[in-house]
Protein backbone atom coordinates (compact mmCIF):
# COMPACT_ATOMS: atom_id res chain seq x y z
CA UNK A 1 0.00 0.00 0.00
CA UNK A 2 1.32 2.95 -0.78
CA UNK A 3 -1.10 5.02 0.54
CA UNK A 4 -2.99 4.65 4.13
CA UNK A 5 -5.95 6.94 6.01
CA UNK A 6 -4.42 9.19 8.24
CA UNK A 7 -7.14 11.79 9.95
CA UNK A 8 -8.81 13.98 6.90
CA UNK A 9 -5.73 12.85 4.82
CA UNK A 10 -4.20 10.16 2.96
CA UNK A 11 -0.65 9.47 4.28
CA UNK A 12 1.90 8.36 1.51
CA UNK A 13 4.14 5.02 3.24
CA UNK A 14 5.90 4.50 -0.08
CA UNK A 15 7.54 6.90 -2.26
CA UNK A 16 8.55 5.84 -5.67
CA UNK A 17 11.99 6.66 -7.08
CA UNK A 18 11.85 7.43 -11.11
CA UNK A 19 15.52 7.21 -11.13
CA UNK A 20 17.96 8.46 -14.01
CA UNK A 21 16.25 7.16 -17.07
CA UNK A 22 13.64 4.89 -18.84
CA UNK A 23 15.30 3.18 -21.37
CA UNK A 24 16.00 -0.39 -20.79
CA UNK A 25 19.59 -0.28 -22.72
CA UNK A 26 21.08 2.97 -20.79
CA UNK A 27 19.60 1.45 -17.39
CA UNK A 28 21.75 -1.66 -17.90
CA UNK A 29 25.09 0.32 -19.33
CA UNK A 30 24.53 2.50 -16.37
CA UNK A 31 24.04 -0.07 -13.91
CA UNK A 32 27.51 -2.04 -15.13
CA UNK A 33 29.26 1.43 -14.98
CA UNK A 34 27.77 2.64 -11.45
CA UNK A 35 28.57 -0.95 -10.29
CA UNK A 36 31.89 -0.79 -11.37
CA UNK A 37 32.36 2.70 -9.66
CA UNK A 38 30.61 1.76 -6.40
CA UNK A 39 33.10 -1.45 -6.06
CA UNK A 40 36.15 0.62 -6.83
CA UNK A 41 34.63 3.27 -4.32
CA UNK A 42 34.70 0.55 -1.23
CA UNK A 43 37.60 -0.88 -2.20
CA UNK A 44 39.95 2.00 -2.74
CA UNK A 45 38.87 4.18 -0.02
CA UNK A 46 39.00 0.42 2.27
CA UNK A 47 42.71 0.33 1.06
CA UNK A 48 43.45 3.67 2.22
CA UNK A 49 42.23 3.58 5.31
CA UNK A 50 44.32 -0.35 5.82
CA UNK A 51 47.51 1.40 4.25
CA UNK A 52 47.43 4.43 6.78
CA UNK A 53 46.51 2.25 9.72
CA UNK A 54 49.75 0.00 8.76
CA UNK A 55 52.14 2.01 7.91
CA UNK A 56 53.81 3.93 10.88
CA UNK A 57 55.37 6.79 8.44
CA UNK A 58 51.71 7.65 7.52
CA UNK A 59 51.09 8.21 11.51
CA UNK A 60 50.63 11.96 10.92
CA UNK A 61 47.33 14.10 11.20
CA UNK A 62 46.81 15.24 7.01
CA UNK A 63 46.37 10.81 7.03
CA UNK A 64 44.26 10.67 10.25
CA UNK A 65 42.16 13.17 9.02
CA UNK A 66 42.62 11.30 5.40
CA UNK A 67 41.50 7.37 6.87
CA UNK A 68 38.00 9.63 8.11
CA UNK A 69 37.51 11.20 4.63
CA UNK A 70 37.41 7.65 3.18
CA UNK A 71 35.36 5.86 5.65
CA UNK A 72 33.29 9.31 4.70
CA UNK A 73 33.04 9.10 1.12
CA UNK A 74 32.35 4.82 1.53
CA UNK A 75 29.11 6.52 3.89
CA UNK A 76 27.58 8.92 1.48
CA UNK A 77 28.18 6.22 -1.72
CA UNK A 78 26.62 3.30 0.80
CA UNK A 79 23.91 5.55 1.61
CA UNK A 80 22.39 6.08 -2.02
CA UNK A 81 24.26 3.25 -4.83
CA UNK A 82 23.09 -0.02 -3.71
CA UNK A 83 19.43 1.56 -4.23
CA UNK A 84 20.32 3.13 -7.31
CA UNK A 85 21.59 -0.07 -8.60
CA UNK A 86 17.91 -1.94 -7.79
CA UNK A 87 16.57 0.72 -9.53
CA UNK A 88 18.13 -0.04 -12.41
CA UNK A 89 16.87 -3.84 -12.26
CA UNK A 90 13.55 -3.13 -11.69
CA UNK A 91 10.12 -1.93 -13.13
CA UNK A 92 8.74 -0.05 -10.63
CA UNK A 93 11.10 0.96 -7.76
CA UNK A 94 9.64 1.79 -4.63
CA UNK A 95 11.50 3.09 -1.17
CA UNK A 96 9.57 3.05 2.47
CA UNK A 97 8.85 6.55 4.18
CA UNK A 98 11.11 5.23 6.88
CA UNK A 99 13.67 4.19 4.51
CA UNK A 100 13.03 7.39 2.52
CA UNK A 101 13.88 9.68 5.91
CA UNK A 102 17.33 7.23 6.17
CA UNK A 103 18.68 7.98 2.75
CA UNK A 104 18.23 11.81 3.44
CA UNK A 105 19.51 11.85 6.79
CA UNK A 106 22.22 9.68 6.15
CA UNK A 107 23.38 11.62 2.60
CA UNK A 108 22.81 14.95 5.02
CA UNK A 109 24.96 13.69 7.49
CA UNK A 110 28.09 12.18 5.24
CA UNK A 111 27.76 15.32 2.95
CA UNK A 112 28.13 18.20 6.00
CA UNK A 113 30.93 15.17 7.61
CA UNK A 114 32.81 15.40 4.15
CA UNK A 115 33.02 19.41 4.23
CA UNK A 116 33.86 19.68 7.83
CA UNK A 117 36.71 17.28 7.37
CA UNK A 118 38.29 19.07 4.46
CA UNK A 119 38.30 21.98 6.18
CA UNK A 120 40.10 20.27 9.16
CA UNK A 121 42.78 19.23 6.28
CA UNK A 122 43.07 22.33 5.06
CA UNK A 123 43.60 24.08 8.72
CA UNK A 124 46.04 21.12 8.71
CA UNK A 125 47.87 22.29 5.76
CA UNK A 126 47.94 25.60 6.74
CA UNK A 127 49.49 25.42 10.26
CA UNK A 128 52.07 22.44 8.68
CA UNK A 129 53.02 25.08 6.05
CA UNK A 130 52.65 28.53 8.01
CA UNK A 131 53.69 27.67 11.73
CA UNK A 132 56.05 24.57 11.17
CA UNK A 133 57.76 25.08 14.54
CA UNK A 134 54.73 25.01 16.39
CA UNK A 135 52.58 22.10 14.19
CA UNK A 136 53.57 19.31 16.93
CA UNK A 137 51.92 21.04 19.37
CA UNK A 138 48.83 23.16 17.34
CA UNK A 139 47.76 19.66 15.72
CA UNK A 140 48.26 17.16 18.69
CA UNK A 141 46.83 14.10 18.90
CA UNK A 142 44.15 15.20 21.22
CA UNK A 143 43.15 18.54 18.70
CA UNK A 144 43.33 16.04 15.64
CA UNK A 145 40.32 14.24 17.67
CA UNK A 146 38.95 16.74 18.60
CA UNK A 147 38.47 18.22 15.43
CA UNK A 148 37.31 14.99 14.03
CA UNK A 149 34.44 14.71 16.69
CA UNK A 150 33.59 18.08 16.14
CA UNK A 151 32.92 17.40 12.25
CA UNK A 152 31.20 14.72 13.17
CA UNK A 153 28.62 16.57 15.60
CA UNK A 154 28.30 19.25 12.92
CA UNK A 155 27.09 16.72 10.70
CA UNK A 156 24.62 15.14 12.96
CA UNK A 157 23.36 18.57 13.78
CA UNK A 158 23.04 18.90 10.35
CA UNK A 159 21.44 15.67 9.23
CA UNK A 160 19.21 16.11 12.22
CA UNK A 161 17.71 19.36 11.01
CA UNK A 162 17.01 17.38 7.45
CA UNK A 163 15.47 14.59 9.09
CA UNK A 164 12.93 16.47 11.22
CA UNK A 165 11.88 18.81 8.29
CA UNK A 166 10.90 15.28 6.91
CA UNK A 167 8.45 14.49 9.56
CA UNK A 168 7.47 17.48 9.98
CA UNK A 169 6.32 17.16 6.23
CA UNK A 170 2.75 15.77 5.29
CA UNK A 171 2.93 14.10 1.93
CA UNK A 172 -0.43 13.50 0.78
CA UNK A 173 -0.29 11.82 -3.17
CA UNK A 174 1.48 11.76 -5.29
CA UNK A 175 4.35 10.07 -4.21
CA UNK A 176 6.87 9.98 -7.37
CA UNK A 177 10.07 11.20 -6.54
CA UNK A 178 11.79 12.85 -9.72
CA UNK A 179 15.52 11.67 -8.61
CA UNK A 180 17.44 8.65 -8.27
CA UNK A 181 17.46 8.86 -4.29
CA UNK A 182 15.03 11.26 -1.65
CA UNK A 183 16.62 14.16 -2.32
CA UNK A 184 14.90 17.37 0.01
CA UNK A 185 14.06 19.32 -2.72
CA UNK A 186 11.89 16.99 -4.86
CA UNK A 187 10.05 15.63 -0.87
CA UNK A 188 9.64 19.50 -0.58
CA UNK A 189 7.78 19.44 -4.21
CA UNK A 190 6.08 16.54 -3.07
CA UNK A 191 4.48 18.07 0.51
CA UNK A 192 1.02 18.91 0.63
CA UNK A 193 1.52 20.90 4.20
CA UNK A 194 3.34 24.42 4.70
CA UNK A 195 7.01 23.74 4.41
CA UNK A 196 8.64 27.36 4.66
CA UNK A 197 9.71 27.08 8.01
CA UNK A 198 11.15 23.42 7.42
CA UNK A 199 12.95 24.77 4.17
CA UNK A 200 14.64 28.35 5.44
CA UNK A 201 15.66 25.95 8.71
CA UNK A 202 17.46 23.05 6.43
CA UNK A 203 18.73 25.80 3.66
CA UNK A 204 20.07 27.63 6.96
CA UNK A 205 21.81 24.53 8.04
CA UNK A 206 23.33 23.31 4.81
CA UNK A 207 24.17 26.87 4.00
CA UNK A 208 26.01 27.44 7.60
CA UNK A 209 27.80 24.01 6.89
CA UNK A 210 28.95 25.14 2.97
CA UNK A 211 29.85 28.60 3.72
CA UNK A 212 31.66 28.15 7.38
CA UNK A 213 33.81 25.40 6.00
CA UNK A 214 34.23 26.98 2.50
CA UNK A 215 35.37 29.72 4.21
CA UNK A 216 38.11 28.59 6.54
CA UNK A 217 39.54 26.56 3.84
CA UNK A 218 39.89 29.15 1.06
CA UNK A 219 41.88 31.62 4.55
CA UNK A 220 43.87 28.48 5.34
CA UNK A 221 44.85 28.28 1.91
CA UNK A 222 44.87 31.74 1.29
CA UNK A 223 48.11 32.32 3.69
CA UNK A 224 49.67 28.80 2.65
CA UNK A 225 50.28 30.39 -0.98
CA UNK A 226 51.45 33.85 0.51
CA UNK A 227 53.95 31.63 2.66
CA UNK A 228 54.92 29.40 -0.27
CA UNK A 229 55.30 32.57 -2.66
CA UNK A 230 57.55 34.41 0.04
CA UNK A 231 59.76 31.10 0.00
CA UNK A 232 63.86 31.99 -1.30
CA UNK A 233 64.07 28.14 -2.87
CA UNK A 234 62.22 26.58 -5.73
CA UNK A 235 62.67 23.39 -4.25
CA UNK A 236 61.29 24.25 -1.11
CA UNK A 237 58.31 26.23 -2.79
CA UNK A 238 57.64 22.81 -4.86
CA UNK A 239 57.92 20.81 -1.91
CA UNK A 240 55.54 22.87 0.22
CA UNK A 241 52.64 22.94 -2.84
CA UNK A 242 53.05 19.42 -3.52
CA UNK A 243 51.67 18.40 -0.42
CA UNK A 244 48.45 19.91 -0.92
CA UNK A 245 48.09 19.73 -4.67
CA UNK A 246 45.71 16.56 -3.85
CA UNK A 247 43.74 18.11 -1.32
CA UNK A 248 43.27 21.45 -3.29
CA UNK A 249 41.87 19.07 -6.18
CA UNK A 250 39.68 17.20 -3.80
CA UNK A 251 38.12 20.00 -2.52
CA UNK A 252 37.80 21.99 -6.21
CA UNK A 253 35.68 19.02 -7.52
CA UNK A 254 33.51 18.62 -3.80
CA UNK A 255 33.29 22.05 -3.41
CA UNK A 256 31.93 22.45 -7.34
CA UNK A 257 29.29 20.16 -7.38
CA UNK A 258 28.17 21.20 -3.79
CA UNK A 259 27.68 24.69 -5.10
CA UNK A 260 26.17 23.86 -8.47
CA UNK A 261 23.80 22.04 -6.99
CA UNK A 262 22.31 23.76 -4.05
CA UNK A 263 23.76 27.81 -4.52
CA UNK A 264 22.67 28.44 -8.29
CA UNK A 265 18.97 29.35 -8.81
CA UNK A 266 16.98 26.35 -9.74
CA UNK A 267 15.62 28.05 -12.95
CA UNK A 268 19.14 27.87 -14.57
CA UNK A 269 19.14 23.97 -15.32
CA UNK A 270 16.91 21.38 -15.48
CA UNK A 271 15.84 18.57 -13.12
CA UNK A 272 17.96 15.95 -15.17
CA UNK A 273 21.30 17.93 -14.82
CA UNK A 274 20.38 18.14 -11.30
CA UNK A 275 20.41 14.15 -11.39
CA UNK A 276 23.72 14.25 -13.54
CA UNK A 277 25.72 16.75 -10.87
CA UNK A 278 24.09 14.75 -7.78
CA UNK A 279 25.74 10.97 -9.55
CA UNK A 280 28.88 13.17 -9.79
CA UNK A 281 28.73 14.28 -6.50
CA UNK A 282 27.55 11.44 -4.70
CA UNK A 283 28.71 8.79 -6.30
CA UNK A 284 31.84 9.69 -8.60
CA UNK A 285 33.82 12.16 -6.20
CA UNK A 286 33.75 9.11 -3.34
CA UNK A 287 35.62 7.32 -6.43
CA UNK A 288 38.07 9.53 -7.06
CA UNK A 289 39.27 10.78 -4.33
CA UNK A 290 41.43 8.13 -3.06
CA UNK A 291 42.70 7.73 -6.53
CA UNK A 292 43.41 11.42 -6.24
CA UNK A 293 45.41 11.12 -3.22
CA UNK A 294 47.28 7.35 -3.92
CA UNK A 295 48.32 9.18 -7.66
CA UNK A 296 49.75 12.79 -6.28
CA UNK A 297 50.84 11.79 -3.13
CA UNK A 298 54.64 10.61 -3.02
CA UNK A 299 54.12 9.69 0.66
CA UNK A 300 51.10 7.21 0.19
CA UNK A 301 52.71 6.03 -2.93
CA UNK A 302 55.82 4.78 -0.99
CA UNK A 303 54.27 3.48 1.68
CA UNK A 304 52.36 1.42 -0.96
CA UNK A 305 55.53 0.38 -2.62
CA UNK A 306 56.69 -0.74 1.16
CA UNK A 307 53.79 -2.62 2.05
CA UNK A 308 53.68 -4.20 -1.16
CA UNK A 309 57.27 -4.65 -1.07
CA UNK A 310 57.29 -6.79 2.26
CA UNK A 311 53.95 -8.89 1.09
CA UNK A 312 55.76 -10.20 -1.84
CA UNK A 313 59.00 -11.06 -0.27
CA UNK A 314 57.49 -12.36 3.09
Amino acid sequence: MAFQEDGNHTAVTEFVLLGLTDDPVLRLVLFTIILYIYLVTVSGNLSTILLIRVSSQLHHPMYFFLSHLASVDIGISSSVTPNMLVNFLVERNTISYLHCANQLSSAAFFGAAECFLLAAMAYDRFVAICNPLLYSTKMSTQVCIQLVVGSYIGAFLNSSSFTLSFFSFLFCGPNRINHFFCDFSPLVELSCSDVSISAVVTSFSAGSVTISTLFVTAISYFYVLVTILKMHSTEGRHKAFSTCTSHLTAVTLYYGTVIFIYVMPKSSYSTDQNKVVSVFYMVVIPMLNPLIYSLRNNEIKGALKRQLGRKIFS
